[in-house]
């Protein structure tokens, strides 16, 4: 079964006297482990989709379903708890808290699924020092680089152990040496534990990387592109 699929996926907007078609009839099966790249330009629907699969909004028609469930059929809570366990999120802003530290940012998911003290501290450990910030563990978000900001993102996003990462233009603020480390340390993290990646994303390095690249233009997918 497939960690995500939709199936005639849309989404429309009211813009002005108009109605505005983010996506239109998407149909698209993500494979357990597959580390995938939603490229198109502003206004393809890109970000509108990890959206939808993210839970973070609701289509206008059409179905998507995250590890066999159908987010339809979840209510608001089934749907939040999904969110927590299995599906974790990396912001083109980080959207770190900032009167929180690298290791209180990283282990609020694990916090928030009632993870004992002993072993959320564990967790966290290994997480930042995965990610290489096992010295900036104390530090709070405004002390450091927004390439280190965006690891302690990482770090939450998987410390939770999530079947699958979503991450919306991860490498936007970043320069290039930055978002290239971030990328090869998202694909180690697919590489060694399985965690499914999907990035919705115009970056060349992201298409570079990617074992599998989906283009959108105007709501549809235009092209499916598979790597070895």
């Amino acid at each position: 079964m497939p960690i995500v699929s939709t199936r005639q996926l849309r989404r429309t907007y009211l813009q002005g006297q108009g109605e505005v078609r983010a996506l239109d009839g998407v149909d698209i099966d993500i494979e357990q482990g597959e580390f995938v790249a939603l490229m198109g330009a502003s206004g393809s629907g890109k970000t509108t989709l990890l959206n939808l699969i993210g839970g973070l909004d609701r289509p206008t028609s059409g179905e998507v379903s995250v590890d066999g469930h159908a987010l339809s059929g979840l209510s608001s809570g089934a749907l939040s708890r999904l969110r927590l366990d299995r599906v974790g999120f990396v912001f083109q802003a980080y959207n770190l808290i900032p009167v929180l530290t690298a290791r209180e940012n990283a282990e609020f998911v694990l916090l928030m699924q009632g993870v004992d003290a002993a072993e959320r501290r564990r967790r966290i450990d290994a997480t930042l020092d995965a990610v290489g910030l096992a010295g900036l563990a104390d530090r709070l978000p405004s002390e450091l680089s927004g390439g280190q900001q965006q690891r302690v993102a990482v770090a939450r996003a998987i410390a939770g152990a999530p079947a699958l990462v979503l991450a919306d233009e991860p490498t936007a603020n970043l320069d290039s040496h930055n978002g290239a480390t971030i990328l090869d340390l998202m694909r180690e993290m697919n590489e060694a534990r399985g965690v499914t990646f999907v990035f919705s994303t115009h970056d060349p390095m992201v298409m570079a990387r990617a074992r599998r690249v989906v283009h959108l233009r105007d709501g549809a997918i235009t092209d499916d592109e598979r790597r070895g």
